[in-house]
């Protein structure tokens, strides 16, 4: 397994940024907010012989803090180890690029994303920007040393 940064309108993130959406509209039908992402967003993606197989986004970094977009893995390779090595290597990226800091926000009906954050050291904190009156968010950050 390869992963690798992959512009925007690359083939497999767009599959998988596809797919993302999908189980997002599943899991919260009646969200209100839009699933727009920056497009200073940039991406990694975890490919196989060209398969995609996951991927993660990383939100520009503004005074030290990046934060972590659209970390997903197809669900016909999840439990493989893949959603921590691409959140470990988006730390290192945010790292290169200045971040001390990453944050994220995930939901309550997102347990396994939940768990694997908490797993890597991200820390609960109270809501920002969009996610401020959703009750359904929940944000995290964690600390890069």
């Amino acid at each position: 397994m390869l992963i690798d940064p992959r512009p925007s309108d690359d083939p497999a993130l767009t599959l998988l940024l596809d797919l993302a959406l999908k189980e997002l509209f599943t899991r919260y039908p009646d969200s209100p907010s839009t699933h727009w992402v920056d497009p200073a967003t940039s991406f990694l993606v975890a490919l196989d012989d060209g398969d995609g197989l996951g991927c993660i986004g990383l939100m520009p970094v503004h005074d030290g803090v990046g934060e972590i977009k659209r970390m997903f893995v197809h669900e016909n390779h999840r439990g493989q180890g893949i959603a921590r090595r691409l959140v470990a290597s988006v730390e290192a990226v945010a790292r290169h690029r200045g971040a001390t800091s990453l944050r994220l926000a995930t939901g309550t009906r997102q347990p396994e994303a939940v768990a694997l954050y908490e797993s890597l050291g991200y820390r609960a904190i109270s809501p920002y920007g969009k996610y401020v009156h959703d009750p359904l968010a929940r944000c995290y950050a964690k600390r890069l040393t």
